[in-house]
């Protein structure tokens, strides 16, 4: 635990609009000489949907419902039915629905991502050198890792090549 208070305080900040200081990798050699095996092995096994380890259980239960949320919405939009039953939350579903109603696909991104760090801030509280901070801190790189994946250029080379794609099956008929 003593070695926690100066891993966590030499942790650069992350913030949601922000960009990604330090990479899971990094944040992971930084953590190997300074948390047991165990506590280790589960930030080296971690994704975002992962369930175990200190945190990472209540987080599993919000991602979940999000997730679920935003399954139902994409649903609706789409004219489909859900299926899957599951306990709604109010404020999660209007999260969703600012969502779904931005722009574009990276600003619906951005808005999910704001609201699931408030979450994680939410869930951490008050906990200041110990595996909540520690894991809520992975959570959070994992989160804006996934956010850097997202190249828009790559993304625009992406829908232009299916929406030509569309067109000549159009044209051809």
């Amino acid at each position: 635990m003593a070695s926690y208070y100066y891993l966590i305080s030499s942790l650069p900040e992350l913030r949601a609009d922000g960009e990604m200081p330090i990479s899971y990798s990094e944040f992971l050699t930084c953590c190997q000489s300074n948390v047991s095996e165990s506590t280790y092995q589960l930030l080296k096994d971690l994704t975002l949907n992962s369930e175990e380890g200190p945190l990472v259980d209540k987080w599993a239960n919000f991602y979940g419902m999000l997730m679920k949320e935003l399954n139902y919405q994409r649903s609706m939009n789409l004219g489909k039915s859900y299926s899957s039953t599951f306990d709604k939350d109010g404020f999660i579903a209007q999260v969703v629905n600012t969502a779904l109603s931005a722009k574009n696909p990276l600003e619906a991104e951005k808005v999910l991502l704001e609201y699931e760090f408030e979450n994680l801030d939410s869930l951490v509280g008050l906990h200041m050198f110990d595996d909540y901070v520690l894991f809520g801190y992975a959570i959070k790189l994992k989160l804006l890792e996934r956010l850097n994946s997202f190249e828009q250029t790559k993304g625009k080379a992406e829908f232009k090549s299916l929406f030509d794609g569309i067109q000549q099956r159009v044209y051809s008929l």
